[in-house]
């Protein structure tokens, strides 16, 4: 697999690792931090019944982005094993086929992108 294979405009396989790899060490910092200052607010059993859900949520939302972007990495090997065979078989996607995937996870992606940012000012 090439690293310099284009994935969109501007955008190539090597950048998608790079941002997969990026966002899981930015995740765990932002995570652990995130419960560290929740942990000052917690006073009782009521107080932490309320944080831990925010919490959750948040952690949630980041590991679905990360899902997102493995699946597109996953994506783009199969298009571009597809690629580099020379007898196009009925299994292989077609150009259109390709753009409507990544369309689609692209459209995926800033959907979780957003749920992650209002999670993130609910909590703040």
């Amino acid at each position: 697999m090439s690293a310099d294979y284009e994935i969109f405009k501007g955008t190539i396989v090597s950048d998608l690792f790079k941002k997969i790899d990026d966002n899981s060490k930015r995740n765990k910092i932002q995570i652990e931090s995130l419960i560290q200052e929740m942990m000052t607010f917690i006073k009782d059993p009521q107080s932490a019944q309320a944080l831990f859900p925010m919490i959750s949520d948040f952690m949630e939302a980041n590991v679905r982005n990360d899902e997102l972007l493995v699946k597109l990495a996953a994506v783009v090997q199969r298009v571009m094993q597809t690629e580099t065979k020379s007898v196009e078989s009925d299994f292989g996607l077609s150009d259109k086929e390709k753009e409507d995937i990544i369309s689609k996870l692209e459209e995926a992606t800033a959907g979780i992108q957003k749920e992650v940012d209002d999670i993130a000012l609910n909590i703040k």
